[in-house]
């Protein structure tokens, strides 16, 4: 939590629930890509895992700098990574690499984590 001076309150990034949903994420990421096809490793999954351990990634980052500027700057880098795993799901689900079930079930995920991206990235804004 972010005080009006910039300055934090006592808690760690672990205890956001954003944080701890986009950690569940870049698992779920892991475990639909380690069956995938070995031609994909230096591929699509390499690149799907890059972006969805760059989510949570970036938000324990910005916390860390205790500056609300940076904090929010590497929210918004999470949310273009994000953006990235998301449009990587849909490649993945249209060359048939993904089974759509797979791919509905991280959709789920990127949204519900976008969802409170969003609300906090507000909520340093109006604070």
């Amino acid at each position: 939590m972010v005080e009006k001076t910039g300055s934090y309150k006592t808690g760690s990034y672990k205890d956001l629930v954003v944080w701890q949903q986009a950690m569940d994420l870049a698992v779920a990421v892991y475990g639909a890509t380690k069956s995938w096809p070995k031609e994909e490793l230096y591929g699509l999954t390499s690149q799907m895992r890059r972006a969805a351990s760059s989510v949570p990634s970036n938000i324990a980052e910005g916390y860390g700098r205790e500056i609300r500027g940076s904090y929010q700057q590497f929210l918004r880098i999470a949310q273009g990574s994000l953006k990235e795993l998301e449009t990587q799901i849909l490649i993945a689900e249209r060359t048939g690499i993904a089974p759509k079930a797979t791919a509905v079930s991280l959709l789920e995920g990127t949204e519900s984590v976008g969802k409170l991206l969003r609300l906090l990235i507000r909520k340093l804004s109006t604070d």
